[in-house]
């Protein structure tokens, strides 16, 4: 998890210098929600779990050809289909965001009877919303508390802005766990239509914090989706926070992060020393 890239020199506690290039102290600092705010684990058995509502929803609606088996196994593919197509979506230069409709009729209900796919269609958001409560668990990660703080003591605001299946799952546990109160704007792909590398995703916090993309710092945990959103996005610190996954890239791509960071800890360092450094 530790393993710097290539060409890295140290910088402070907890984070590495990778592009070479100074950065300037921030007028904002936006963050991706998992891998950088929280980290994850997947629940086991969510898929067998969904079903069993899901399916109970069909039935109360006399849509009684599938049982709860049948509805399990197209939520697996659904989900795996999903994968694939996130993946491929790092590619294009402004991809869409899958609509929570999409999801449900196309990926997991393509072949279920006319009235079943109309009824997942009609609970979409809420199914999408279930699904990302069911399908994770999150807890916020180390630093993460101090570095919000910090920045707000340094007078510099945060936001989110994170690729969401669903949003409202990432609303909900940010102010469960106290952090919407700490942030100043959260912008998720599913709201916004578009996502991450989509450049708009960074850009529609830029102009709701009224600052320039080259006055913000962009922190994610992903090569193809963080890194390259930042560089099309033109911020003036892209910066990579290492996560699980976050060398297991689908494919190669061509940017680098200005620096990495372990957790919260080092990212306020970063901070810290940029903002002590323009003084």
């Amino acid at each position: 998890m530790n393993a710097a890239p290539p060409g890295s020199s140290p910088g402070p506690s907890g984070s590495r210098v990778v592009s070479g290039r100074t950065l300037r102290r921030p007028r904002a600092l936006l963050l991706d929600f998992g891998g950088v705010l929280v980290e994850t684990s997947a629940r086991p058995g969510w898929p067998a779990a969904l079903a069993k509502e899901v399916h109970a929803l069909l039935v109360r609606a006399g849509c009684r050809e599938l049982d709860a088996a049948a509805v399990e196994t197209d939520i697996k593919a659904g989900a795996a289909a999903d994968k694939c197509w996130k993946d491929a979506m790092s590619r294009p230069y402004a991809p869409p965001e899958m609509t929570h409709a999409g999801f449900w009729c196309d990926y997991v209900a393509a072949d279920w009877p006319a009235p079943a796919r109309e009824l997942v269609r009609a609970h979409a958001s809420p199914l999408c919303k279930r699904m990302g409560e069911l399908r994770q668990d999150r807890r916020v990660r180390p630093g993460i508390p101090e570095l919000l703080d910090g920045a707000a003591a340094l007078g510099v605001p945060c936001g989110v802005v994170s690729n969401a299946l669903s949003g409202a799952v990432h609303r909900d546990h940010t102010e469960a766990t106290g952090l919407a109160g700490k942030l100043a704007v959260e912008v998720y792909s599913d709201e916004a239509g578009v996502r991450k590398p989509n450049p708009e995703m960074v850009w529609i916090a830029t102009r709701a914090l009224g600052v320039r993309p080259e006055d913000a710092w962009y922190v994610g945990d992903n090569f193809d989706r963080d890194v390259v959103c930042g560089h099309r996005a033109g911020v003036g610190g892209n910066v990579l926070m290492v996560a699980k996954g976050t060398y297991d890239v689908p494919y190669e791509v061509r940017y680098r992060p200005d620096a990495v960071v372990d957790d919260g800890h080092g990212l306020l360092a970063l901070l810290t020393e940029a903002v002590e450094g323009d003084q």
